[in-house]
């Protein structure tokens, strides 16, 4: 493997990870190299795209994450294409979020994090923006944290007239939240989603 393409290698996986990343360990395993060599190969490959001005993407951090992102200098070109009306893309991560609270609303980042097992900030980040959930209140008890909830966007973008239009859930999802459950879940939710489109 020692002719083997690392920077077009994690450059695939931070693609493929979309908004949730990899972490360091991630990368380490998928790659099965030690940590000094995958921080050497993420730092090379975040030179690559800072040192080249014909590209429209970089990797940032957060919160212990390597992430793809676009470039500043093309969010004008980007916010075009994300509010022109024939051009409507979530990713898995958003629209599993979004489900989830769309069902579950009012519900803090926490609770979202439990049902999916995995980091829920970006997606959250993601609907925020496009405008289809927004911080609704502050949940009691310990750090007060935000309650998020779906807006009147949401219901126009999915031709819905009120929440209580979505299409009902298997009964035994509100009981055990079972990764084949789950998986139906999302599934019934993206296929109602697209017949609404």
């Amino acid at each position: 493997m020692n002719n083997t393409n690392w920077n077009g290698v994690l450059e695939s996986l931070l693609f493929a990870a979309g908004d949730e990343g990899l972490s360091l360990k991630q990368v380490c395993s998928v790659l099965e190299i030690e940590e000094q060599k995958a921080k050497d190969i993420l730092e090379d490959l975040k030179n690559d795209y800072e040192n080249d001005s014909n590209r429209g993407i970089y990797i940032i951090e957060i919160a212990g994450t390597f992430q793809l992102v676009t470039k500043k200098s093309n969010a004008d070109y980007l916010k075009k294409l994300v509010e022109s009306p024939h051009v409507s893309f979530l990713s898995q991560a958003a629209l599993e979020t979004l489900a989830i609270i769309a069902y579950k609303q009012p519900i803090t980042r926490m609770e979202i994090e439990q049902i999916r097992g995995v980091k829920t900030e970006r997606p959250i980040q993601t609907l925020t923006s496009k405008g289809l959930v927004k911080e609704v209140g502050r949940a009691e008890g310990t750090g007060r944290a935000f309650l998020f909830g779906t807006t009147k966007e949401f219901l126009d973008y999915f031709g819905l007239k009120s929440i209580e239009e979505l299409p009902p859930l298997p009964d035994n999802i509100e009981d055990e939240f079972a990764q084949d459950e789950a998986d139906l879940f999302f599934e019934k939710f993206q296929e109602t989603m697209e017949t609404n489109e």
